[in-house]
């Protein structure tokens, strides 16, 4: 049994725990049967003893796979990590979702993107990087009544991400500490604003905008601060022909959405810029969660 769900970013600027995309850098299970409990991770955090162990992932899919079998099995699980952790790009999300779709595959069951969209809210209670890694694609999301509800749209495959991933981690918990309690009113509408024009270019592809759209007055700025190289990543990648140039969720690695033709010479000078930090440059995945029996 195989699953897959892809890295995302999250916030997209103004786009505040609602918006989010996913990119085509992958974290894979393989899944077999097996008399004994056994566990193996290969790629992103391998050298960690404590996420070596998987035990996010294996504490959710003991779960579910009860919940629906109504007992516990032994498997041989594999990991293979390359979505990095603790960098903005959904890694969390990633170990949720393909917890809960690789019980329901496990155990036979049928599952719907939605329900795992929903079971996935219990662990992850923001939206914005659950909602594209099971879905693909680019997805506005809200809550209510402990229910997500989405829109996705598809991503075109004449753009590209440039991902700037620093040698640095910023926390999420950390980095929600530095925000304020109260906004200014006239913050919250020029956020609000902003992010409604981002999700209208989004849905009509219409990109031309998208770099005055994608400026935030809420997080991006004061969480940018936690690490000032990142305004100079932001400066080089727009001065370069990014569409836009964002905090990958609460950082550190910072999102760069351009046309395919202009994504090398971006990597290119961002490399050169900051030889100390990695930068990857992926097309962008529409397919969210899979699997295979």
């Amino acid at each position: 049994m195989f699953i897959s769900v892809p890295a995302t970013s999250a916030n997209l600027g103004p786009g505040f725990d609602s918006l989010g995309l996913a990119i085509s850098l992958r974290n894979e299970i393989i899944i077999k049967p097996s008399r004994f409990l056994s566990v193996s991770t290969k790629g992103e955090g391998a050298d960690n003893p404590h996420i070596r162990k998987n035990l996010l992932f294996m504490n959710i899919f003991n779960k579910q796979y009860e919940i629906l079998k109504g007992r516990r099995d032994n498997f041989r699980f594999e990991f293979n990590n390359k979505i990095p952790i603790s960098r903005g790009l959904g890694s969390s999300s990633a170990v949720i979702v393909a917890a809960l779709a690789s019980a329901f595959v496990v155990a036979k069951e049928r599952y719907s993107k939605r329900k795992i969209l929903n079971l996935a809210l219990e662990y992850e209670p923001h939206p914005d990087n659950i909602t594209p890694a099971v879905m693909g694609g680019f997805n506005v999301s809200c809550v209510e009544d402990d229910k997500v509800y989405s829109k996705k749209r598809k991503m075109p495959d004449y753009l590209k991400a440039v991902l700037v991933i620093p040698n640095k981690t910023i926390s999420t918990a950390k980095s929600r500490t530095i925000l304020p309690d109260t906004y200014k009113k006239e913050e919250v509408v020029y956020s609000l604003s902003h992010s409604s024009l981002l999700t209208a270019l989004f849905m009509s592809e219409s990109w031309e905008l998208l770099k005055i759209a994608s400026k935030d007055r809420l997080h991006q700025t004061r969480r940018m601060k936690q690490m000032p190289e990142l305004f100079e990543v932001q400066k080089i990648a727009l001065e370069s022909g990014a569409l836009m140039s964002t905090l990958s969720g609460s950082g550190s690695t910072f999102f760069t959405l351009c046309y395919g033709d202009d994504a090398s010479k971006i990597h290119k000078k961002l490399e050169e810029k900051f030889p100390k930090y990695r930068v990857f440059s992926r097309t962008l995945d529409n397919y969210g969660v899979t699997s295979k029996s």
